[in-house]
């Protein structure tokens, strides 16, 4: 069987983030359930599993991955409440993170098995796709040693910024979850967390970078040719029922 480097692209627009990880885990389960029932099949009869890259924006919501410390959210339940916020623990890597409006997530569910089974290869991908997408906007952007994500002057202590956070699952390499870029975020909400469970080190947005607001269309649009260069793959734009 050949691989499927098709990769459906999703704009889910704004959607809860309870709803949207329900909508991942319905996607991965089926991408799994899909190699599972390849396996008791003759090549011939195999049918290919399918790829997927969602972008959504969510409401104010905080996330903790399973390697997370609860002390890095510095809110209570009534603090949530007043700061129209709510909470989860999720199945991803990485410790706490925000997303909210104008934040651009990206959810890529992919059968790695038709890419390259490497999941460090895989998060250097990531992080790429945003770095020559903010390359593109004049800001040049890299890589902090030991953390993930898309960091500005990550060499420079006083200065370094994180732009993008990653975390993500993978089993029987399909991958699930993603990035959380900050493009036009209220980046006051980060206030609330330890982001990442990193004291030292600030968060920035690419709005406050460049001084003015970024169009959401032309962003994803920069990022989706990123990706699909990176990935070798070719996206198809699927509408949402």
């Amino acid at each position: 069987m050949s691989k499927n480097k098709n990769i459906f692209f999703q704009d889910l627009g704004t959607m809860d983030y309870k709803v949207c990880w329900d909508y991942q885990e319905k996607l991965f389960n089926e991408t799994i359930q899909r190699k599972i029932a390849n396996r008791d099949l003759l090549l011939e009869e195999q049918t290919p599993t399918k790829n997927y890259l969602l972008f959504v924006e969510h409401p104010h919501v905080y996330t903790l991955g399973k390697s997370g410390d609860e002390k890095n959210l510095l809110l209570n339940q009534e603090q949530l409440s007043e700061r129209d916020a709510t909470y989860f623990k999720i199945n991803r890597g990485g410790d706490i993170t925000y997303h909210g409006p104008g934040q651009l997530v990206a959810y890529p569910i992919l059968d790695l098995d038709n890419f390259f089974t490497d999941i460090h290869k895989y998060l250097r991908f990531l992080e790429e796709t945003i770095i020559l997408t903010l390359k593109e906007y004049g800001i040049e952007a890299g890589r902090s040693s030991g953390e993930t994500g898309v960091w500005l002057d990550a060499e420079d202590p006083q200065k370094a910024r994180k732009i993008c956070a990653m975390g993500v699952r993978c089993s029987r390499w399909v991958t699930m979850h993603g990035w959380g870029f900050n493009v036009n975020s209220d980046l006051s909400y980060f206030n609330n967390i330890i982001a990442c469970g990193i004291q030292d080190k600030g968060v920035t947005s690419l709005d406050k970078e460049l001084g003015r607001k970024v169009d959401m269309t032309e962003i994803k649009e920069k990022l989706k040719r990123n990706f699909q260069i990176l990935f070798d793959a070719e996206i198809i734009s699927e509408t949402v029922s």
